[in-house]
């Protein structure tokens, strides 16, 4: 009997839902999501391209946005399948090895693109408070390894998740409320105590996001001393003015997320729908916006795009 129930609990598939709907609505439902994943992979790929193809370009900041670019196009193809397979194909089923796969690397890109929106804010820092050494304080190898701990450090932080939801049994309806596997979703399916985990996934939303949220303000505070002690007015507005894009890529990606957090922790009596929307939105907006909005404010690249098509 005891070998019974461990092949059933080895054996675990999870069933995917995501927005509630009726009928075919599934499918039209899948629409907007189909036009989302086509704009957002060609806009990454677009800027990828072009800072690669362009000696000019290879400046710290368009590398630090290629950097994001990558880690926005991970985020898709990490998504896609199960979004895209539940709304068009109504493929709801999931194992648990390829949740846990998914999860983790849900949550190492979101952590990852966090860690590069703080260093875009330190590029944003030295070029306003130390413009004749930029270039040579963030060189390419320096960037690179900046990168580098980037990635290692949400590898450390996220790795540990998929080991302590795998120790776990799973005897409940298994029905997740969304089309992508996260770990707070998961882990509520367990029949033990998730403890350890609750504090566990609170720590890393404070040693990830919550760290880098505050070093960002801290560079903020420094970029705004340097600007003010401007002399003059125009050089002052073109100092800000460089920190437009980023200051959007910031509200497009930590609004959503910090909302959906608030709801989970203390909006128990929340609509479903709402969290369900709000998850959707701290996946997708980002990588769908942010590269309309630096092609926008950015003229360098913005020239490069419309040479491509005209």
């Amino acid at each position: 009997m005891s070998d019974v129930n461990d092949t059933i609990f080895k054996s675990v598939i999870f069933l995917l839902t995501g927005l509630p709907s009726h009928g075919d609505a599934h499918v039209w439902i899948s629409i907007p999501f189909c036009f989302m994943y086509i704009i957002s992979i060609v806009g990454n790929s677009l800027i990828l391209f072009i800072v690669k193809k362009d000696p000019s370009l290879h400046e710290p900041m368009y590398i630090f946005l290629s950097m994001l670019a990558i880690t926005d196009l991970g985020i898709l193809i990490a998504t896609m399948p199960t979004i895209l397979g539940t709304y068009l194909f109504n493929s709801r089923e999931i194992s648990l090895d390829a949740c846990l796969v998914q999860l983790f690397f849900i949550h190492l890109l979101h952590c990852t693109e966090s860690s590069l929106l703080l260093l875009m804010a330190f590029d944003r820092f030295i070029a306003i408070h130390n413009p004749l050494k930029y270039a040579s304080i963030l060189t390419l190898p320096r960037i690179g390894k900046m990168g580098l701990v980037c990635v290692l450090r949400a590898m450390v932080i996220i790795l540990p998740l998929p080991f302590l939801l795998k120790r776990f049994r799973y005897c409940r309806a298994n029905v997740l409320s969304h089309s992508y596997c996260v770990h707070r979703e998961v882990m509520k399916m367990a029949c033990s105590d998730i403890t350890v985990n609750i504090i566990y996934g609170l720590f890393t939303k404070l040693l990830t996001m919550g760290l880098d949220m505050l070093l960002i303000f801290l560079s903020y505070v420094m970029i705004l001393k340097t600007v003010l002690s401007i002399a003059s007015y125009e050089e002052c507005l073109k100092a800000l003015n460089t920190c437009i894009s980023h200051l959007c890529a910031l509200l497009l990606f930590y609004t959503p997320d910090i909302s959906l957090t608030v709801l989970q922790y203390f909006g128990k009596s929340s609509s479903p729908l709402l969290q369900i929307l709000l998850g959707y939105i701290s996946l997708l907006l980002a990588p769908l916006m942010n590269p309309i909005v630096y092609s926008m404010k950015s003229k360098h690249l913005r020239a490069r795009i419309i040479r491509m098509f005209i």
